[in-house]
């Protein structure tokens, strides 16, 4: 039986969720699912450059599970990205 999640402090509440490439239709396009943790990762370690430890505390996860939500974040953006598929930001 697995572990359940612990909860995970996010602060940041998207006003856009959808990201694509530009003169795509929507019915064409593949969509990678984005969670809101994943996003949270992103933002502090990538845009508020905060060390990992620091941001682990702030979303109140290990470090080692912050490296694990970072490292599949920016797959899953970096698929996106050169694939040309769209980004969807779930926020459940």
């Amino acid at each position: 039986m697995a572990r359940p999640l612990k909860p995970r402090r996010v602060l940041f509440d998207p006003d856009v969720v959808y990201f694509k490439p530009r003169a795509v239709p929507l019915s064409l396009l593949e969509e990678v699912d984005l969670s809101m943790d994943e996003l949270e990762a992103l933002r502090l370690c990538d845009l508020k450059n905060l060390e990992q430890r620091e941001a682990a505390k702030k979303m109140k996860v290990s470090q080692s599970t912050l490296q694990r939500i970072l490292t599949s974040a920016r797959k899953k953006v970096t698929l996106a990205l050169i694939e040309g598929k769209a980004i969807k930001i779930r926020k459940t």
